[in-house]
């Protein structure tokens, strides 16, 4: 899954126009994300709101929730230099968290905290620019507008003037940012924080932050650098999406080891006599194991890894995947209410599924197994 965060509702929509079958997931903390397809692939859609510390918050909750193999922040900004035109698209290349600094005699001396784009995203970002394949995803009639790659700023204050102390300071201390900012720190932060998740900060040019962002306002910009920042995002979204899942299983040394020598895969506490060699999974010699309790949710949990597994080895097509997780997504959230009518709408989507995967047998087995599994909780 790609999650994409926004700060602003207008933001937020122009992402959210290019989903399909958008869902409410609901955080138990209150926060409400939407999980929608973009091409056949799930996207998680959330709203931060203004800022970097909210920002920070929302982007920790989404990652728990998620899990997800990257990061997007999309929205609006203002221009820091005359060159850059209305609706330009801003991928940054590094995030300054410019409000670092200490301030003494002679001035404020800044201590920024700064955020680097990932190689391998900021590769895929730039393939999609050469190509030009991203412009489809533009609105109707929409100009195309300038892909610019370099750093971004984001702090606590919007930034409109070009000659107060505090414009001056940003431009002469951080001289190579492109746009201004309120919320990419904050989103940075919190992925940095989560084993360095690959994160891409993508922007539209709103105004020139520089006195005439109420007039640039009044012409309709904000919403048109959006929906040209939003195009740029879901294009770059699937791309990274089919990257990862096109990626070959790591060459560790430790794999490696494992694949050179055999290798017995035990399951579901197989029990043997004699092992010669190493064992891996869940087996037991001699006498078996005490019975588990079912787990609903964690046998939802493998049924989605199995299928993706399936889908690999084509012995499921693609609609029939598609159509696969959204049952799953169902059953996975209904059990999530931990209610008697949840467990109901869960047992009616699993049973949907069984009949999708009529013809995997050992897909639908498991299928039957969970559905066994929910039933004991009724």
């Amino acid at each position: 899954m790609i999650v994409i965060l926004t700060a602003l509702d207008l933001e937020y929509q122009a992402v959210r126009r290019h989903l399909t079958d958008p869902r409410v997931h609901r955080h138990t903390a209150g926060t409400r994300f939407e999980l929608g397809r973009l091409g056949g692939r799930r996207v998680g859609l959330g709203l931060v709101g203004k800022g970097n510390h909210p920002a920070a918050v929302i982007t920790e909750r989404a990652i728990a929730a998620f899990s997800p193999s990257a990061l997007l922040f999309v929205g609006v900004a203002g221009a820091l230099w005359p060159g850059i035109g209305l609706g330009d698209v801003v991928v940054a290349t590094h995030v300054y968290a410019y409000h670092g600094g200490t301030s003494e005699d002679g001035g404020l001396k800044a201590r920024p905290r700064v955020w680097e784009i990932a190689h391998e995203t900021d590769q895929v970002a730039r393939h999609l620019f050469r190509t030009g394949t991203w412009t489809r995803r533009l609105p109707a009639g929409a100009a195309v507008p300038a892909v610019r790659f370099g750093p971004i700023a984001a702090g606590e204050v919007v930034q409109d003037s070009a000659i107060s102390a505090h414009a001056q300071w940003v431009r002469q201390t951080y001289n190579d940012a492109l746009a201004i900012e309120m919320e990419s720190a904050g989103v940075a932060q919190a992925a940095h924080h989560n084993r360095s998740l690959p994160m891409a900060v993508i922007r539209g040019v709103s105004d020139r932050a520089d006195g005439t962002k109420t007039a640039s306002d009044g012409l309709n910009w904000q919403p048109r650098a959006a929906a040209n920042a939003a195009a740029f995002a879901v294009a770059l979204a699937q791309e990274l999406a089919a990257e990862h899942e096109n990626r070959p299983v790591g060459t560790s040394r430790e794999a490696k080891s494992m694949t050179d020598s055999a290798k017995n895969v035990a399951r579901d506490h197989a029990r043997v006599g004699v092992q010669a060699g190493h064992i891996h999974g869940d087996v037991t010699i001699g006498t078996p194991p005490p019975a588990r309790v079912a787990d609903p949710a964690a046998q939802l949990a493998e049924l989605r890894e199995r299928l993706a597994e399936a889908r690999k080895a084509q012995e499921v097509d693609e609609d029939t995947f598609i159509a696969a997780e959204a049952e799953i997504e169902v059953a996975a959230e209904s059990l999530s209410e931990s209610t008697t009518a949840g467990r109901s709408k869960a047992l009616i989507a699993l049973k949907k599924l069984r009949g999708l995967l009529a013809d995997a047998a050992e897909l639908a087995a498991h299928v039957s197994a969970v559905i066994t599994a929910i039933r004991g909780l009724l």
